[in-house]
């Protein structure tokens, strides 16, 4: 019914509309929000060989293939693609070679996190949050209560752990109330929750893009742990911006650390604050997008 200079396709999801879109011969930018067939290699691997998750590794080992072929004719026929990270840019490019994505990050109002009233940190509150449905974060906080939490709470048996989020799995939902675990299920706002945190963690074995979890926490001057996967797409320098933990040992200890040492956790709630300023910003990241939609329509015939 109008006529339009171009369209973004927001994520795989929507691909496809990209039919309707070419038959209009309209310029197109894919968004890849995700390397999708990175996101299902990693689920098989983590769920390969552990007890009752062999099926959903099957799944994924299935899903995997279908997914690559799927995002390498996406790629080939936008007029431009854009990835979240450097990594999701070259997991696309190995599909299709010709292809010179653009990196355009997920970025944050940093305004909108100057909460307009200061929020207390609890001591030993530990807080995570995500859709508690999407299987990334299902298994992030299921290892973590069953492998880190234990050893976390044999050093500071006061700690809490608080997973925040709407449509918690009937698996997560077994875990409030034990040892010292809340499972909240929707919240009108996660932002109070995470200003509460001693400590903000992302524990993801899985998944892919960038998780905006972090730049929440890292927003609102959370001491963060994460796993490297958790990490990923950011540049984020162990010590300096999070600590940085992959085993359940050494992750239960560096959240430990954070508890117990208020000027590393502060020191890093800073560095990670003006990391999101400095980078993630809409301001910042906005042209980056624009040049290159500029690019395209003067390319438009």
């Amino acid at each position: 019914a109008e006529r339009f200079d171009g369209v973004q396709i927001e994520g795989l999801e929507l691909a496809d509309y990209r039919s309707v879109i070419r038959s209009r011969r309209i310029p197109f930018v894919y968004d890849a929000h995700n390397a999708e067939h990175v996101i299902q290699h990693r689920a098989a691997a983590a769920d390969r060989g552990r007890p009752g998750r062999r099926l959903a590794a099957l799944y994924s080992s299935i899903q995997e293939p279908r997914l690559k072929a799927l995002e390498r004719a996406l790629c080939r026929e936008a007029s431009g693609v854009s990835a979240v990270s450097d990594e999701d840019a070259s997991a696309l490019k190995a599909l299709a070679p010709e292809l010179r994505p653009a990196v355009v990050p997920n970025g944050i109002d940093l305004s909108a996190y100057d909460l307009p009233a200061p929020v207390a940190t609890e001591p030993g509150r530990v807080v995570f949050t995500g859709k508690m449905d999407y299987r990334p974060n299902v298994d992030a906080v299921l290892w973590f209560v069953n492998e880190v939490w234990p050893m976390i709470r044999a050093q500071a048996p006061d700690a809490t752990f608080w997973i925040v989020g709407q449509a918690p799995t009937p698996p997560v939902r077994a875990l409030d109330g034990r040892d010292g675990v809340h499972v909240t299920g929707a919240v009108a706002d996660t932002r109070p929750y995470i200003a509460g945190a001693r400590v903000y963690v992302a524990p993801l074995r899985m998944g892919g893009g960038t998780r905006f979890k972090l730049l929440e926490a890292l927003a609102l001057r959370r001491p963060v742990v994460s796993t490297r996967i958790g990490a990923e797409g950011f540049p984020l320098q162990n010590g300096r911006d999070a600590l940085l933990a992959d085993g359940p040992q050494s992750f239960a200890d560096s959240v430990c650390r954070l508890l117990q040492d208020t000027d590393l956790s502060d020191k890093l709630g800073a560095t990670g604050r003006a990391l999101v300023a400095a980078r993630y910003d809409w301001s910042v990241i906005v042209p980056t997008l624009e040049a290159l939609w500029a690019d395209i329509l003067a390319r438009k015939p």
